[in-house]
C-alpha cells in the first residue's frame, strides 16, 4: 500500500488529502499528534484484505490537507464536521471510526455527536474523558496544581512552534522514541514539564532509530512538518476550553456505539494520573465497550510499534461488531 497515492476531497470548507483503498463497509482511520495518514500504513492493507473500504485522511492542519491559521478552526465541532462531511463526499452513510491520540478524541466525539453515522469505534491510546461539569480543562488543571502540564506549554502560541521547528527531524526523533516502548525504563519522561523547560527537555535523542521507525519513515514525517509547520497541529491543543463550551449540550451523554480501546501498557498517556483514572472508569461513559486491550511493552505509537497485535484486535472487534 503506497500511502503517497492520495487524492484531495473538499469537505466542510477545507480540503483533506486522503488515501482511499478497498471495497466494503467503510473504516475511517484518524491519526493524532504529530503524525500523518502515514501512521496507519500497517493497518490499511490488513483491513483491505479483510474486506473493508479504508479511508485515511491527513487530518486538518497536517500533511497535504488544508492548514487554517486561526486557532478556532481546530475546535472539536470542526474536527467532527470534517469526518461527517467526508462520509458524505465518499457517498457513505455509516462508518467505523478508528482514532489514535488526538484522532481518538475525534472518534469519541464523532460517535457521541453522530451515532447514526459512526456506528462503531476503536480508540487507541487516549480513553474517553467525559466533560467535567464544573470547570473547563485549564482551570481544572490549575486547581489541581498542574500548571506545568504540557497542555499549557502547547497553549503558548509561537513558543512551542519555535521549540519543535528549530530542528524538526531531531524533535520528531526524540518524541517518537521517548514516548515509545523503547524508552529505557530508567529514564523518566513526564507530561508534566519543569517550570523553565520545554516539551523536549526530558526526551532522549536515540543513537539509532527503533525497529518500528526507519529513516525513510522519519523523513516522510519531517518533510511534511517542514512544509506545513507545527502551528496547525498545536492549535488542536489550544481549543480544550473552547471544546468544553461546545460540548455543553452533551453533558452526561454516553458514547453508545460498540467500542474498543487499545493501548500500550507503557504509554505515558494511560500511566499518567489523568489517563489511568479515565481508563479505570471508561466503561461508565462507554457502556458498550467491548474490550480494553493493553499490549505489554508497547508505548504510545501503538499502531506503528505493534502493528500485528493492533491489527488482530481491530479485526476481531470489526468481525463481531461491524462485519463485512
Amino acid at each position: 500500500m503506497n500511502m503517497d497515492e492520495g487524492r484531495d476531497v473538499a469537505v466542510n470548507g477545507i480540503t483533506l488529502r486522503i488515501v482511499d483503498a478497498g471495497t466494503g463497509p467503510l473504516v475511517l482511520l484518524c491519526h493524532g499528534w504529530p503524525e500523518l495518514a502515514y501512521s496507519w500504513r500497517h493497518q490499511v492493507p490488513a483491513l483491505v484484505r479483510a474486506g473493508y473500504r479504508v479511508v485515511v485522511p491527513d487530518m486538518r492542519g497536517y500533511g497535504g490537507s488544508s492548514i487554517p491559521l486561526e486557532v478556532g478552526a481546530y475546535a472539536i465541532h470542526h474536527l467532527v464536521g470534517d469526518m461527517v462531511a467526508l462520509l458524505d463526499a465518499l457517498g457513505e452513510s455509516r462508518a467505523c471510526i478508528v482514532g489514535h491520540d488526538w484522532g481518538a478524541n475525534v472518534a469519541w466525539a464523532s460517535a457521541l455527536m453522530r451515532p447514526d453515522l459512526f456506528v462503531a469505534l476503536a480508540a487507541l491510546s487516549v480513553p474517553h474523558r467525559p466533560r467535567h461539569a464544573a470547570a473547563p480543562p485549564f482551570a481544572t488543571l490549575r486547581a489541581a496544581g498542574m500548571e506545568n502540564f504540557y497542555w499549557f506549554h502547547f497553549n503558548r502560541e509561537g513558543v512551542a512552534e519555535a521549540e519543535l521547528e528549530a530542528h524538526i527531524e531531531a524533535a520528531l526523533r526524540r518524541i517518537f522514541f521517548s514516548l515509545s516502548g523503547d524508552m529505557p525504563a530508567e529514564h523518566d519522561f513526564s507530561l508534566t514539564l519543569s517550570p523553565a523547560g520545554g516539551f523536549l527537555e526530558r526526551t532522549i535523542d536515540p543513537k539509532q532509530l527503533p525497529a518500528w521507525l526507519n529513516a525513510e519513515d522519519l523523513d516522510i514525517y519531517a518533510n511534511a512538518f517542514k512544509r506545513g509547520g507545527m502551528r496547525g497541529p498545536l492549535n488542536w491543543y489550544r481549543n480544550y476550553d473552547r471544546n468544553w463550551e461546545t460540548m455543553a449540550p452533551f453533558q452526561g451523554a454516553k458514547v453508545m456505539p460498540p467500542s474498543l480501546f487499545v493501548a500500550g501498557a507503557r504509554d505515558v498517556v494511560i500511566t499518567s494520573a489523568i489517563g489511568s483514572k479515565a481508563l479505570e472508569v471508561l466503561q461508565s461513559s462507554v457502556p458498550n465497550l467491548r474490550g480494553k486491550v493493553l499490549i505489554p511493552g508497547a508505548g504510545h505509537w501503538i499502531q506503528q510499534e505493534r502493528p500485528a497485535e493492533v491489527n488482530a484486535a481491530l479485526l476481531q472487534f470489526l468481525s463481531a461488531n461491524y462485519p463485512t
